[in-house]
């Protein structure tokens, strides 16, 4: 909290965070379970890794057109169509779990899910001061990363215990979303006339949109590696840990340790700059994947306390990374151009996250979960050339 008082209430953060909430509840709920559900339906490992990835496939093409949809239709019709293409056809999974049926309506999910990131992100760079942007950013995540703390790690014992049928039923929440998605929209339109002292809306000739995806693509690579491991993790933990009870754990650590460090490290970046914070997570991402490696690696049983220990240092940086590369995506880029920094961030998200579970879960099935841990935390620890580059002088992330 500063002294112009707690960031979200701040006009329009409120319900973007209602509306990330929910929508993010109607996600999480299904990462771990859908894969799950295509299992019971006969598919192979590599089959249920397709299933997040064909999601994500979605969501990444999706990202590229939603800049260029809110130009035209406006921030509440993209909205509100973005909730219901990624509420509905969670609920429609009950009808069957063959692998086709679960791959189209992943697809349909996809591209509701894209709407909602790249919306999501965007408005917090339009709504709030750029010397609070991290900070709104810092709440911003927590709103993304609490649903997924809860409903992620409890998806599958939810199904378990209950039945399918009760997730799919959680998957509607985007639905309940779209009022406070409609208040957004408001809130942006009142905003939009207003911008921040030092930022500006008419085009510059000195930025350029290709100079713009030029200096997106460091922190879009930091990103992609991060969530290539994190989304590896997220989807195979429940099919490589043999006890639901310490999978789910691992699930919730590692969810709480992003939620905080996603949060906390918002404020850091505002007041030291983000960039200083890159260079440790980025190791600190292979030393934890490495870590789960070993711990899945024996045979006779997960290493419990290694394995959590690993869960704990995935999640810190899962979360710490995607705060600090966000931050670095907005300030490197004009305020003309901040939508598309979001798409452009959004996809280095969702596509490392779509590997992540795609090309993992085909290594896995072709060596070893160990072994495809290994080469995910590998490519992570790759990036830290990345981290370690000086910013050029248009760059302006502090």
């Amino acid at each position: 909290m500063s002294a112009r008082g707690p960031i979200w209430r701040e006009p329009g953060m409120a319900p973007l965070v209602v509306m990330t909430c929910a929508g993010f509840s109607g996600y999480a709920v299904l990462l771990t379970v859908a894969p799950l559900w295509a299992v019971d339906g006969g598919a192979t490992t590599a089959g249920s890794g397709l299933v997040n990835g064909v999601l994500l496939l979605f969501t990444v093409l999706t990202q590229l057109f939603v800049p260029r949809a809110l130009r035209r239709f406006g921030w509440g019709p993209v909205l509100a169509v973005g909730l219901v293409l990624l509420g509905v056809p969670g609920v429609l999974l009950s009808l069957s779990n063959e692998l086709g049926v679960v791959l189209g309506l992943s697809a349909v999910r996809g591209i509701g899910f894209g709407v909602l990131t790249v919306t999501g992100s965007a408005a917090v760079a339009a709504l709030v001061d750029p010397k609070r942007r991290g900070e709104a950013i810092g709440t911003y995540g927590l709103a993304v990363a609490v649903p997924n703390l809860v409903l992620l790690p409890a998806g599958p014992w939810i199904a378990e215990s209950f039945g399918y049928w009760v997730t799919f039923a959680v998957s509607a929440l985007p639905l309940a979303g779209i009022p406070a998605a409609l208040r957004l929209a408001s809130a942006l339109r009142l905003s939009a006339p207003n911008l921040h002292p030092g930022t500006s809306a008419s085009p510059d000739p000195n930025d350029p949109e290709s100079a713009a995806y030029r200096r997106l693509l460091r922190p879009m690579l930091l990103l992609l590696a991060v969530t290539l491991a994190g989304g590896a993790v997220i989807t195979f933990t429940p099919q490589m840990v043999d006890s639901p009870s310490v999978a789910a754990g691992g699930l919730l650590l590692m969810g709480l340790a992003a939620a905080l460090s996603r949060w906390r490290v918002g404020v850091l970046a505002d007041r030291y700059g983000a960039r200083r914070f890159l260079v440790p997570l980025v190791p600190l991402t292979g030393a934890g994947m490495a870590l789960v490696s070993w711990s899945v690696a024996d045979s006779d049983g997960v290493r419990v306390g290694s394995f959590l220990v690993a869960m704990l240092l995935v999640g810190l940086s899962y979360g710490g990374l995607q705060n600090l590369t966000l931050v670095v995506s907005f300030t490197a880029v004009s305020r003309r151009h901040h939508n598309l920094a979001s798409a452009v961030w959004n996809v280095g998200f969702d596509a490392g996250t779509a590997l992540g579970s795609v090309a993992v879960g085909v290594i896995a099935e072709l060596t070893s979960f160990a072994t495809a841990f290994l080469i995910a935390g590998a490519l992570a620890v790759a990036t830290l050339p990345l981290a370690l580059q000086r910013p050029a002088a248009t760059d302006r992330d502090g």
